[in-house]
């Protein structure tokens, strides 16, 4: 660690240790994950592990730290029946903003000028965009949302994954999470009580013939074409859980895919570093 800190996470450090990054390039990395039911074989904090994941393995090649994991997020389609003990923990909209916001003043009053927020759950996006251009337009820090997960891009995952796109295997709880919750921690993947057996996506039922649906998108088909988009609950289109097919899930996989979105990270950061920023309005004044 070439700054001399045992620990990259700004929980373990003291502010001697935090300044050295703060009058440096000034550079953090914020992972936010999710609370949410994956299924009967994963944990619901596989989201909140991704992240986590990609922050400790980026942060020593960079040399750059991280901020405290954030376990919850926005997962309201994934709350599912009451009293049926699913996991799901989701934050409104209007919350979730809110706790992005605080967490960003807070290190930008630090010292920080880069935040990179390391986005461990997809739904999450949906209300990231304005608490980014907010902290932009108030204080000139620049700001950056990294989504290290699949669906339906797989990227550099491609050549990792076996799963044909019928089994959609960058979906929920399929071939790539059962992967990365392997590396992460295999004692906490149950893929013997799937049975053998996997879901795919499909139309809900009280949708006409006429539309159809292949993944977990929120969009709908119609005619051929993706022009829709309804908002879904997660169990409109899957029982279970799970979306594809987890079976050919491994250990090494998911450690390799892991390994490739913290490489590719810290790949960024280098290029990130060039870019000039002046940092105004820096004080948290309204942090009651």
């Amino acid at each position: 660690m070439s700054s001399g800190v045992v620990s990259y996470n700004l929980a373990d450090l003291a502010w001697p240790d935090i300044r050295k990054f703060t009058d440096g390039d000034g550079i953090v990395l914020v992972p936010v994950g999710s609370i949410e039911q994956h299924g009967p074989h994963l944990p619901a904090g596989t989201d909140m592990f991704h992240c986590l994941e990609v922050a400790e393995r980026a942060a020593p090649l960079a040399d750059v730290p991280y901020a405290p994991t954030l376990p919850y997020g926005y997962s309201p389609h994934h709350i599912r029946k009451v009293g049926t003990g699913q996991g799901t923990i989701t934050m409104k909209a209007s919350t979730c903003q809110a706790v992005y916001y605080d967490i960003g003043r807070s290190l930008i009053h630090m010292g920080f000028k880069k935040l990179i927020y390391i986005n461990g759950n997809a739904s999450n996006f949906k209300v990231m965009d304005p608490v980014m251009r907010r902290l932009k337009y108030e204080t000139g820090a620049f700001l950056a949302v990294y989504k290290p997960y699949g669906e339906n891009y797989m990227g550099i995952m491609a050549d990792v994954l076996e799963g044909s796109k019928e089994e959609t295997p960058g979906w929920h709880s399929a071939e790539q999470e059962t992967s990365q919750m392997m590396a992460h921690d295999d004692r906490l993947v149950y893929l013997d009580r799937l049975n053998g057996k996997w879901e795919k996506s499909h139309k809900p039922a009280w949708l006409p013939d006429a539309f159809g649906k292949e993944d977990g998108f929120h969009a709908i088909q119609f005619q051929g074409y993706d022009y829709f988009y309804l908002p879904f609950e997660h169990d409109d289109y899957c029982e279970t859980g799970l979306v594809g097919n987890p079976f050919y899930a491994k250990k090494e996989k998911g450690d390799e895919i892991y390994n490739r979105f913290a490489r590719y990270l810290a790949d960024a950061i280098v290029e990130f570093r060039k870019i000039p920023v002046e940092v105004h309005d820096i004080e948290f004044t309204n942090r009651v």
